[in-house]
């Protein structure tokens, strides 16, 4: 697989000269200074594209072309909307960029609870608890009808309102809506003065939503843009929902078997493929991700290989690359099998790989990293996923080249 790291642009604390020495070939990138909705122009692209390439890389995946709210929630301008979109990836794929990663997940992108949680041995990672998701929901958002949803973490909810303080409240929202989402999403930014209140605005955009009719209108949008996909040879994979099962409400259309085998199905064409986020799918103990991995790898353009280790009452954390749910060195030889039977197919002949998150090490701390995206952390997720590869490889008959090295 081609190894390829999360970087966001020419701001990133973490340069290109960093990367090239640790082993990366692709970039996965966005235009982050554009706003959701508005045309990416050729001519930003070819900038960003020209940029990287200086530095011996190619911009290899775009994480993300953003999916507008209004499109998901069907609004009045969502054909205008689609229209942009399609424009964007005309001008993508005449600059020499074919692969999109995004995601259908309504108002919130992926969700942790604590984005620094110790670990045994002093580093820290991303974390989910259930019963601290529960009283952000209740408590903090108010939501109507949040209790019924979290009644197996009620008694847990009612002991944190007794020690909850002010500045626990506050941090709860930044890690929530505010930290894991501006950089991702832009729906919240970390300057907005009353986030709690813009997140409930985009919360009712969502009223009356049903899972079928979220289902419809990622369809309605597939629909739309395939025929642009397929004249540009375009490979859209949609990234699974994070976490996958449904919160605040929402509902959360790829979670699962059944949604990916959904998804796939109702828009049979080669350009709708899925983005394999082994760490999302290892957080629902409902999926065998091996099984997944083998069901879906051909329609797979993208690959994320992280672990997520679940706890027995359903919180889960980042685990390492060579723990937890999702079994790392199965997934890359099912994954290097399928990239060598479609080598040499255009566009889709190497098939890219990130670790995604990694831990917060020493050295890590103070960096203004945005959560989850350490260097040292993913460096040495790097590493153990390099060797993983080098050894299946070897395994396969394939070669393995460091690139920069003898």
């Amino acid at each position: 697989m081609e190894r390829t790291w999360r970087w966001f642009g020419k701001n990133d604390k973490i340069t290109l000269d960093m990367l090239r020495q640790i082993g990366v070939e692709g970039i996965v990138t966005a235009l982050h200074d554009v706003p959701n909705g508005e045309v990416w122009t050729r001519e930003k692209i070819r900038d960003l594209r020209e940029y990287i390439e200086s530095y011996g890389m190619r911009w290899s995946v775009v994480e993300s072309l953003p999916v507008s709210e209004s499109i998901k929630y069907a609004g009045d301008d969502r054909d205008r909307l689609i229209e942009n979109y399609k424009e964007s990836l005309k001008n993508l794929s005449l600059e020499g960029i074919h692969t999109i990663c995004y995601n259908f997940m309504p108002v919130l992108d992926w969700a942790r609870t604590d984005l620094s949680h110790p670990n045994p041995n002093g580093t820290t990672n991303l974390f989910f608890s259930r019963a601290e998701f529960a009283y952000f929901d209740i408590c903090i958002l108010k939501r109507q009808g949040a209790e019924k949803d979290w009644q197996d973490v009620a008694a847990e909810v009612e002991k944190m309102k007794q020690t909850m303080t002010a500045e626990d409240n506050h941090k709860l929202v930044e890690n929530i809506i505010v930290k894991t989402q501006g950089f991702v999403s832009g729906n919240i930014k970390e300057d907005d003065e009353h986030p709690v209140e813009l997140f409930r605005q985009l919360l009712d955009l969502y009223k009356g939503i049903t899972k079928e009719q979220l289902r419809e209108n990622m369809k309605y949008f597939l629909n739309a843009i395939m025929p642009t996909c397929e004249e540009y040879d375009m490979y859209m994979c949609v990234h699974p929902d994070d976490p996958p099962f449904p919160i605040l409400g929402l509902p959360r259309i790829v979670t699962s078997d059944e949604d990916i085998r959904w998804f796939l199905e109702a828009v049979d064409n080669p350009h709708n493929g899925l983005t394999f986020c082994a760490g999302s799918l290892s957080a629902g103990q409902h999926n065998d991700v091996v099984e997944l991995a083998r069901k879906y790898c051909s329609r797979t353009w993208f690959v994320h290989l992280r672990s997520c280790h679940v706890f027995d009452n359903g919180d889960f954390t980042e685990a390492s690359h060579l723990g937890g749910r999702a079994d790392l060195i199965e997934l890359a030889r099912i994954f290097e099998k399928e990239e060598t039977r479609r080598s040499g197919t255009p566009n889709i002949g190497k098939l890219p790989m990130r670790v995604d998150h990694g831990m917060t090490m020493l050295g890590d701390e103070n960096r203004g990293y945005n959560a989850g995206y350490s260097f040292l952390g993913r460096m040495f997720a790097m590493g153990q996923v390099q060797g993983i590869i080098a050894t299946v490889d070897r395994e396969l008959g394939k070669e393995y080249r460091q690139p920069g090295l003898w």
